[in-house]
């Protein structure tokens, strides 16, 4: 196996993942374990999965969401409808501890690879699967795209302005947040399977993982008026003020007040005891009845500050706050830059690229070293050589075999 993909002192250090999955959902779950020290294993069809795919006439974006998100793992090219790239599978799934897809459900089993026959081939397996909507219930075979999902969840329901159309969270949080989710149920059922030696299956919803986000607004919906919806840049539930984003000369700022210490923070920076000592807003529930007043009057305060004066000003009262940053604002971020959070890395397919680390820290552990992602069927000879230990002759006769349908 190749030397830089482990590091002896990681939690998944040993561990073996056949990752099938494809996109942001999955391969984020799986390269939160390569970066926590498990063997990953990209096993990818012909032509490579579909975010490998996107690069065609598309280049630019696809390179960082692939280098991204597949770092630290192996490549394999196996049709699983083929015979001889099937006998490889199923031999990898017997030295492996995980199995991961996040195909629609019921195409593994068409493929006649699904949980109950690789566990049956493998006892000690922990099976684990990503879905839009689950393997049960209505909407189980319904198509299901980030997009598709935040509709489905309330996410577009509830982001825009009231009196504007829904409109889409800007990341992709419904597979992201299904993928932090997934890695969790992996770790779970390995710890499970630690304690009384069996295998499992495990299996993440996009839909339901990203249900409990929704935290601040389904509060506002039970206790109030359940026509509310788009909340603009309001705190979710409506129960919070000054909690927007607010104008200043050069671009936006954050003033997020949750609690009296923090509105009195901010009164003391901004020099408005006078304006706090009027009825309408002197609580924070006259302040939440009062917001659009009280927003106007704090905008155009605001107005007169350029972003980072006005943002060193109200944190050097201790009043919550944080400028609108730009997406070249984040990639260049001087504070994740210095956390070791993203890195510069000379990519040999991409070039120059700026990647994010894994934000799972282990404080008295070392980082694996990092390998940047791979080209597709990079590492099957290894592989067959070494998890399989397959005679160098017996290694080139089965990739002459699978080079058929590669």
């Amino acid at each position: 196996m190749t030397a830089t993909l482990a590091t002896s002192a990681l939690p998944f250090t040993g561990m073996v993942v056949l990752d099938l999955t494809q996109i942001y959902n999955g391969p984020y779950a799986t390269f939160l374990m390569a970066r926590a020290g498990a063997t990953v294993i990209k096993i990818e069809p012909p032509g490579g999965e579909h975010l490998r795919k996107r690069g065609d006439g598309l280049r630019d974006a696809v390179t960082v969401p692939f280098a991204m998100l597949n770092a630290n793992k192996q490549s394999i090219c196996l049709d699983l409808r083929h015979p001889p790239a099937r006998d490889v599978f199923l031999s990898l799934v017997d030295k492996a501890d995980v199995v991961i897809e996040n195909y629609t459900p019921a195409v593994m089993d068409k493929l006649g690879l699904g949980a109950s026959v690789l566990r049956k081939r493998n006892p000690r397996l922990i099976y684990a699967a990503s879905s839009g909507y689950g393997s049960t219930g209505p909407y189980s075979d319904y198509p299901a795209m980030d997009l598709a999902v935040q509709a489905m969840a309330g996410v577009i329901g509830i982001t825009g302005f009231a009196d504007g159309p829904p409109v889409k969270a800007g990341p992709a949080v419904c597979d992201f947040m299904a993928g932090v989710h997934l890695y969790g149920a992996v770790a779970t059922a390995l710890l499970h399977r630690e304690r009384t030696g069996q295998g499992g299956c495990v299996e993440v919803s996009m839909m339901e993982a990203i249900y409990a986000s929704l935290a601040s607004n389904l509060g506002g919906h039970a206790a109030r008026d359940r026509g509310v919806k788009r909340t603009g840049n309001h705190h979710g539930g409506m129960a919070l003020a000054p909690y927007n984003v607010y104008p200043v000369a050069d671009g936006y700022v954050a003033i997020i007040t949750s609690n009296d210490k923090h509105w009195d923070a901010l009164v003391q920076a901004l020099g408005i005891e006078a304006m706090a000592a009027r009825p309408e807003f002197a609580t924070r529930e006259q302040r939440a009845a009062n917001m659009t007043a009280l927003d106007d009057a704090i905008g155009a305060i605001t107005r007169g500050y350029t972003r980072d004066v006005l943002v060193a000003h109200l944190r050097a009262h201790r009043a919550p706050c944080a400028p609108v940053q730009e997406l070249d604002d984040v990639v260049n971020d001087p504070h994740l830059h210095a956390r070791g959070a993203l890195r510069h890395i000379d990519h040999p397919a991409f070039g120059p690229i700026v990647v994010p680390e894994s934000p799972l820290r282990f404080a008295d552990l070392p980082a694996a070293p990092y390998a940047p992602s791979v080209p597709l069927h990079h590492d099957a000879r290894d592989i067959l050589t070494g998890l399989l230990g397959m005679s160098p002759a017996d290694a080139d006769e089965v990739l002459s075999e699978l080079a058929s349908r590669a």
